[in-house]
């Protein structure tokens, strides 16, 4: 059963505050995304996690390696930090995965704050 937009959006946020309320903020990146997949499963969230981002330049596939953290119900794409600060260039990160893959709508989520509501970012193209 697909999920609206709104409610994938909501379920990703929710599973991303109960891995932050559980583990706090200093962790590595990977810690966080391993969790979140767990707590996915738990809420039973329909993800892909690492999906390979296609490059293509004047009509030929180049691999360039670059991966999403998450996709989300195939619609959200879902970037996880754990940094100091939010910059522009990971808004333009999230930005530039959705044209490629093609994606609806991301989330921009930064694990290293105190509160993480603090740490989230939505990116529209």
């Amino acid at each position: 059963m697909e999920i609206s937009r709104p409610l994938v959006s909501q379920k990703a946020i929710g599973c991303a505050m109960t891995v932050h309320r559980a583990l706090g903020p200093g962790l590595l990146e990977s810690a966080y995304s391993s969790c979140l997949a767990r707590q996915f499963t738990l809420d039973g969230v329909v993800f892909d996690r690492e999906v390979s981002i296609p490059v293509v330049y004047r009509g030929v596939p180049i691999d360039c390696g670059y991966r999403v953290d998450f996709l989300v119900e195939g619609t959200l794409v879902l970037e996880l930090k754990a940094v100091d600060k939010l910059l522009p260039v990971h808004s333009a990160q999230v930005a530039t995965y959705m044209r490629l893959l093609p994606a609806e709508y991301g989330l921009l989520i930064n694990f290293n704050v105190s509160v993480l509501r603090h740490g989230l970012k939505r990116v529209l193209l």
